[in-house]
């Protein structure tokens, strides 16, 4: 079923069936669950979740040989 085989069928149909198709529609939108929207993040809102290591710059002794 494609949106043209759609689109014709639906102009070919009476004002008043088009009205009741469009009100369907909108009832089939009322049911599905709305996406909640993401709050907006602020920033700096993860301090303090992670520590780092003071030697996290350093190089690592597994790559000794390849420097």
């Amino acid at each position: 079923m494609s949106d043209l085989w759609l689109y014709k069928d639906f102009s070919m149909l009476p004002a008043d069936l088009k009205q009741q198709v469009l009100d369907f529609i909108e009832f089939l939108k009322s049911k599905q669950p709305k996406k909640s929207q993401r709050k907006s993040r602020e920033f700096g809102c993860a301090k303090g979740y992670f520590k780092m290591s003071s030697d996290f710059d350093q190089p690592l002794e597994d790559f000794k040989d390849y420097m």
